[in-house]
């Protein structure tokens, strides 16, 4: 079903979006805090970021499962509440400067993601027209990349301390109203005119010729394919996004946490360019391949140029990053009639790249040193390049 008023309903989810990238945002704070603090290693301190991907592995089919019995609107309600018992249990972890309690804390915290994403990902593909869900998907990016930004410099402000002074418990007081938001952000979702939506074929099987004969998920190439690209771009997103304040510590450069700005302000750029030109001048395809051009290039850039100049290219591939998200999910969902809530599932399951790519990352770190440990982000675009050339297009045809 495809509603053409969807501007408060867009408005509803972006503000969930932005919920998304704080909560991950978190972590470009915490990370290096746990570094200095407990004196861990740098792939210690990156299990924080693979905690919080790992969920999406274990919780996206019960997530969807969720979404079919109490329906979208409930389930993101419920969602802000899981995010407020997540970020209770930093207040303890703190305290007991705990980095296995951490870790607890921010698997829960991936298990409301993981809830919330499974919901409102495919809420704004299938809200309106499916070639105009890039489109959609940028707006709603804006809202998720500018909130990772926001997210340690809260933090700081709050705290009031230089990210090199500050102790665990200095995070008690901003958690504390981290927590309380999100509860009131849970009781306004329930109270919210946002309605239900169903993809095309999803009650009527008819309406979506090519998934009637199908019966099962793994009956449709473009949708496996899509998963995988999926988990290599959600990897090296989580990384350019995550790893910015940690590379800036390691090249003792003054305010580390204000360069988790710029790879925001990147994938910021590509969302409004992706608004002004998707899908009237350009098409979710085209844009995706472009964004792959760009982000090999950006890889290259990082490795091979001088540490200074290196550090501002994380937010070149970031702005490679922005419109691929967007483009991958309508090639993905497209065509999966009533198999469109687990196919989401399952895209949202492949979100667990962001658990791996950076857990690799840092045991690269720890190696072979930061600038170097970027290289892992050139395999991870070359997939996604054969998706965006070829890979969507793969159908399982009748016999």
């Amino acid at each position: 079903m495809q509603k053409k008023g969807y501007l408060i309903p867009l408005a509803f989810i972006g503000m969930m979006f932005f919920t998304v990238g704080f909560a991950m945002g978190i972590n470009s704070y915490l990370v290096p805090l746990l570094q200095s603090t407990l004196n861990v290693s740098s792939a210690e301190s990156y299990l924080l970021i693979a905690s919080t991907f790992c969920a999406f592995l274990f919780f996206s089919y019960p997530a969807a499962k969720v979404i079919e019995k109490i329906g979208y609107k409930k389930t993101m309600s419920v969602s802000f509440f899981m995010f407020a018992v997540a970020f209770l249990l930093f207040i303890p972890s703190a305290r007991h400067e705990s980095l296995w309690l951490f870790i607890f804390a921010s698997f829960l915290s991936g298990v409301a993601n993981t809830v919330l994403q499974a919901a409102i990902n495919p809420y704004v593909t299938i809200l309106g027209p499916i070639d105009s869900a890039a489109r959609r998907m940028s707006i709603m990016g804006i809202c998720n990349a500018l909130a990772w930004a926001v997210a340690p410099v809260f933090l700081a402000s709050v705290i009031g301390k230089e990210l090199s002074d500050a102790v665990l418990v200095d995070t008690n007081k901003p958690f504390l109203i981290i927590v309380a938001i999100f509860i009131a952000l849970g009781i306004v979702v329930l109270f919210s005119p946002l309605e239900e939506v169903k993809a095309v074929g999803e009650e009527e099987p008819e309406d979506c010729p090519y998934a009637a004969d199908k019966t099962s998920i793994w009956q449709f190439p473009h949708l496996i394919l899509g998963a995988l690209a999926m988990f290599f771009y959600t990897g090296v997103e989580t990384l350019a996004l995550s790893s910015v304040v940690d590379y800036a510590v390691s090249l003792n450069l003054a305010s580390p946490e204000s360069y988790a700005v710029w790879p925001s302000v990147g994938m910021a750029l590509g969302y409004v360019l992706g608004i002004i030109f998707i899908p009237k001048y350009c098409s979710q395809v085209k844009a995706l391949r472009i964004c792959c051009w760009v982000a090999v290039i950006g890889s290259l850039m990082i490795v091979l140029c001088p540490p200074g100049v290196s550090i501002w290219c994380v937010a070149f591939i970031a702005l490679a990053c922005s419109l691929m998200n967007p483009a991958i999910w309508p090639l993905a969902i497209v065509d999966l009639g009533k198999f469109t809530k687990v196919g989401s599932s399952l895209v949202v399951a492949s979100f667990g790249g962001g658990a791996l790519i950076p857990l690799l990352f840092g045991f690269l770190k720890d190696g072979i040193g930061n600038q170097a440990a970027y290289w892992i982000c050139l395999p991870c675009y070359l997939f996604i390049f054969f998706y965006a050339y070829y890979g969507y297009k793969i159908r399982r045809t009748r016999k």
